[in-house]
C-alpha cells in the first residue's frame, strides 16, 4: 500500500482486536517484523524503530501473549499527554512513545534511520492459497539479482522484470554484459512488472522462513504475499528489452562441469592476476575444460563432458558471478569467441558476454575464409568484414549484450 507516496509493507497477525489494540503472540509478532525489510513500524498511530522493537519484544518476560492498547491517559500525566501505546505482557506493564528507537538524519541529510516503512495489521485469521514455494522463489530473486545494473542511466536494468505468461513466471534481469533468466512454474495467469533491485534486497532471506507464498499483479504493480507478510511494489514505467532475442538459439560446442570445482579454478587463477580486474580463457575439448591465464602464467583442467572444440575468453569476475549463480552441474555453451555464451542449469539461463581477442577475430576470419571458398565471390565477405561486424568492442574490450532501453 501506499501512504504519503511512500511504499508501506503490511505484517499481517493473527491475533483478536481489543478496543481500539489488539491481543497477539509475542513470537509471533517478533518473526513477523523480522520478516520484515523496512526500518520503521507503525503501531497504531505511532512509528517506532523496527529492530529496537523487536529487541524490545525479545526482552518482554512474564508470558508469550501481549496486549497492545492506546495509553488513553492510564499512565502518568506526563505519558498521557503524548502519543503512547501500552503493552502488557504478563506483569510487565511498558508505554512506548511515538519515535522511539528511530534515529533522525542530521542536518545534512547523513545517517539516521531509513524512512522505509511496516504497517501492523491484525485479524483473527490470515490464510492464503501459494502459488510458488518459497524457497523456490527465493533462490530464484537470489539467482537473478546480482545481475541487475548499478548505475541509473538505464533505470529499467536496474530493475528485476517478472512476467507471467503461458504457465510460466520468468523473472529477468540485465546489466548490458549479462542476462539471467530463471522460469518457474506459475498457473495463475498473466502480468508483469519491472521492480527496482534495491527493493528486492533482502526479500530473499525473509522468504526463506516463510511457509506460504503467493505472487499475483495488480494495478500495475507485484504483490508478494506470506503467512506474515505482505509486500507491494509499483512497477517502474519503461520499456524492457526483448530478452527472448538475446538468448543464443545455436552452438558449436558444449562442455557439462562440475561449478565448484570450476570456482575453485577461478579463483587459484584470480590469485595470479596482476591486477584487480583480470581475464580467464576457456578451451572446451577432449572430455575437459581448460582455464587459464591470459599470459600463460597459470592453467586449471576441469574434467567435462565436451561436444565440440571451441574457445574463448570472459572476464573473470563476470565468470565468477556466473558459476556462483548456476551451482552445482551447469551446461556451457558457445558458438564462436565473439558470440554471447551461455549457461544453463534447471530453468536457469545466463547469457555472458565474452572480451574482444586477437585470437577471436583470427578465429572469425578463418570462418569468413572457408565461408568465401565455399560461396560465389560477388557473395563472400572479406576477413575484415566479418571481424568488424560481429565485434563491437567497448572501451573494457568487452562486448555487451545489445539492449534497446526507452
Amino acid at each position: 500500500m501506499l501512504k504519503g507516496g511512500v511504499a508501506i509493507e503490511q505484517l499481517n497477525i493473527v491475533g483478536k482486536r481489543s478496543g481500539e489494540g489488539f491481543v497477539a503472540h509475542k513470537a509471533m509478532l517478533v518473526k513477523a517484523l523480522m520478516m520484515g525489510l523496512s526500518a520503521r513500524v507503525i503501531l497504531m498511530d505511532i512509528t517506532v524503530g523496527r529492530r529496537g522493537f523487536v529487541n524490545y519484544l525479545k526482552a518482554l518476560w512474564g508470558s508469550n501473549i501481549i496486549k497492545v492498547i492506546p495509553a488513553n491517559g492510564s499512565a502518568s500525566e506526563a505519558q498521557a499527554t503524548d502519543k503512547r501505546l501500552k503493552v502488557i505482557c504478563g506483569a510487565n506493564i511498558s508505554y512506548l512513545a511515538d519515535g522511539d528507537w528511530i534515529k533522525e538524519a542530521t542536518a545534512k541529510g547523513k545517517g539516521g534511520t531509513p524512512f522505509t516503512l511496516c504497517e501492523v495489521r491484525v485479524s483473527p485469521s490470515n490464510t492464503i492459497t501459494p502459488n510458488l514455494g518459497a524457497i523456490e522463489l527465493a533462490e530464484a530473486l537470489a539467482r537473478v539479482l546480482p545481475f541487475t545494473a548499478k548505475g541509473d542511466d538505464r533505470p529499467v536494468l536496474v530493475c528485476v522484470k517478472f512476467e507471467a505468461k503461458d504457465g510460466k513466471l520468468y523473472l529477468v534481469s540485465a546489466d548490458g554484459f549479462r542476462l539471467a533468466v530463471v522460469s518457474l512454474d506459475y498457473a495463475d495467469g498473466e502480468g508483469q512488472a519491472l521492480i527496482n533491485r534495491d527493493n528486492l534486497i533482502g526479500v530473499s532471506n525473509a522468504l526463506r522462513k516463510a511457509k506460504r507464498v503467493r505472487i499475483s499483479f495488480e494495478d500495475n504493480a507485484l504483490i508478494v504475499d506470506t503467512e506474515l507478510v505482505r509486500y507491494k511494489w509499483t512497477s517502474l514505467n519503461g520499456n524492457y528489452p526483448d530478452w527472448r532475442q538475446l538468448i543464443p538459439t545455436d552452438c558449436n560446442c558444449l562442455a557439462h562441469f562440475d561449478t565448484v570445482e570450476a570456482i575453485k579454478a577461478v579463483n587459484s587463477l584470480k590469485a595470479l592476476a596482476d591486477t584487480k580486474g583480470y581475464s580467464i580463457d576457456l578451451t572446451i575439448g577432449n572430455g575437459k575444460l581448460v582455464m587459464a591465464n591470459p599470459d600463460d602464467r597459470g592453467q586449471a583442467d576441469i574434467v567435462a563432458d565436451t561436444d565440440g572444440e571451441g574457445f574463448v575468453r570472459l572476464d573473470g569476475t563476470n565468470l565468477a558471478q556466473a558459476l556462483k549463480a548456476c551451482g552445482g552441474m551447469v551446461d556451457f555453451k558457445l558458438s564462436s569467441p565473439l558470440a554471447p555464451t551461455l549457461f544453463t542449469t534447471d530453468g536457469y539461463q545466463l547469457v555472458v558476454m565474452p572480451m574482444i581477442t586477437d585470437r577471436a577475430r583470427d578465429y572469425v576470419a578463418k570462418q569468413a575464409e572457408a565461408q568465401k571458398a565455399e560461396a560465389p565471390a560477388e557473395q563472400a565477405k572479406t576477413p575484415t568484414e566479418a571481424v568488424a561486424e560481429h565485434a563491437q568492442p567497448t572501451k573494457a574490450k568487452r562486448n555487451r549484450v545489445k539492449v534497446k532501453t526507452a
